[in-house]
């Protein structure tokens, strides 16, 4: 998947930041990355092997939060839209 595919999950993001965390997961080997040797330069990202293992957890915690929605008291501990992960269409 190309980063200019993820963007639009996460309207708040810059591609510049949005490249920065692509790079945060390939070194903590979460996902990799596939360079083209092609003029313009072109990269995909893939979900590594250790983080398709990550997959059932990650869905188990989504189904338990959305059975158990947070209660905010402070609206600075608010979430902040477009950091999270999505994948498939489906945001964590």
């Amino acid at each position: 998947m190309r980063s200019s595919q993820l963007l639009p999950d996460m309207p708040d993001i810059s591609q510049k930041m949005l490249t920065q965390h692509l790079s945060e997961l390939e070194k903590d080997r979460l996902v990799e990355r596939i360079d083209f040797a092609e003029k313009p330069l072109r990269v995909k990202y893939r979900l590594s092997e250790e983080s398709r293992k990550l997959m059932p957890v990650l869905f188990e915690a989504r189904r338990f939060s959305e059975g158990h929605p947070a209660t905010q008291t402070d609206p600075t501990d608010a979430p902040r839209r477009g950091h999270g992960l999505t994948v498939n269409g489906i945001c964590f």
